[in-house]
């Protein structure tokens, strides 16, 4: 009876499968869109019992194709391995000419998307988005934007703002910083004109009453954000920067269905809901030959707009 006992307990221990060790790459400094991205999943898998241990590790540079390069080269086959990227990489890699691409990893899924917003120090003398216009049309060079990597989302939006406002937007004075606390120490400090990045980046400083929150790139109004859109700025600007998951190359069917199956249980979850909307993140997830699709359609896209605003030719 004791062999039947301990023989039952072990084909039980085989037929459950063995929970993930997750590394997640963070491919920029604390403090920015994909570290908190990260950083959440960590917090997530792990309450939730989708993963009994998951680290966060930053990898910052290149507007995260150092992260994407040293994440493809070291982790081919790992299925313990995960990368967060998006909108931002897509452009870093075309405008850094990278020999690393999003093809070189396994892309998961969609996670997240988040509007942009366009903030000045509360003391800058520009009180709103028609005076921020009129000086960067006055003299594009001498209004200096901090914002996060070159030829990402907030790069590519403040080209499109030059543009809609019939400002050359080669002429554009942008300054990249690899990781959200550096650019918010910059606009806070008062080194530069105005500050772009995502909404909730900026959230608690907006609430504090240290920024101004001049515009942002959704649509329509965020519920909560006292500031017009571009739009209704009379700029024909809208841009939402969405947030991925990606996992090794290398890995077999069984392993990538297993990662796409913590990932969908992770963003079901109460838990990850409830993050979503204390960080006023949108639920854009997609999976999946879908997710594949689109991503496909992102990078065509995201090409145009880089050499329509001269970053690639």
């Amino acid at each position: 009876m004791k062999h039947f006992v301990l023989a039952s307990l072990f084909a039980g221990a085989v037929a459950m499968p063995a929970l993930a060790d997750y590394t997640i790459i963070a491919p920029a400094n604390p403090g920015g869109g994909w570290d908190q991205t990260a950083r959440t999943m960590q917090t997530v898998l792990q309450e939730e019992g989708i993963s009994k241990s998951v680290q966060v590790q930053n990898v910052p540079g290149a507007g995260g194709t150092i992260g994407l390069a040293q994440f493809a080269s070291q982790n081919k086959g790992n299925p313990d391995a995960l990368i967060v990227g998006g909108y931002v990489m897509v452009g870093a890699i075309l405008t850094n000419n990278s020999p690393v691409s999003l093809k070189d990893v396994t892309p998961i899924a969609r996670l997240t998307g988040e509007y942009e917003a366009i903030v000045v120090p509360a003391a800058s003398p520009i009180k709103d988005i028609a005076g921020l216009v009129e000086a960067l049309k006055a003299d594009p060079g001498a209004v200096s934007w901090a914002g996060g990597s070159a030829g990402g989302t907030d790069h590519i939006a403040v080209g499109l703002i030059a543009k809609a406002a019939g400002v050359d937007p080669t002429k554009i004075n942008y300054i990249a910083y690899s990781g959200g606390g550096e650019a918010l120490a910059a606009i806070l400090g008062n080194q530069v004109t105005a500050g772009i990045s995502s909404l909730g980046e900026f959230d608690a400083q907006i609430k504090a009453g240290t920024l101004r929150l001049l515009a942002v790139s959704s649509p329509e109004r965020v519920e909560g954000a006292d500031a017009p859109t571009l739009k209704e700025a009379g700029l024909d600007v809208e841009l939402q920067n969405w947030r991925m998951v990606a996992a090794a190359p290398g890995l077999s069917d069984e392993q990538k269905a297993k990662v796409t199956a913590d990932i969908e249980k992770m963003v079901k979850s109460e838990n990850w809901q409830k993050q979503l909307a204390d960080k006023g993140w949108s639920d854009t997830y997609l999976a999946g030959p879908e997710f594949d699709t689109q991503l496909e359609k992102d990078v065509s896209s995201t090409q145009t707009v880089l050499k329509d605003i001269g970053l690639v030719k």
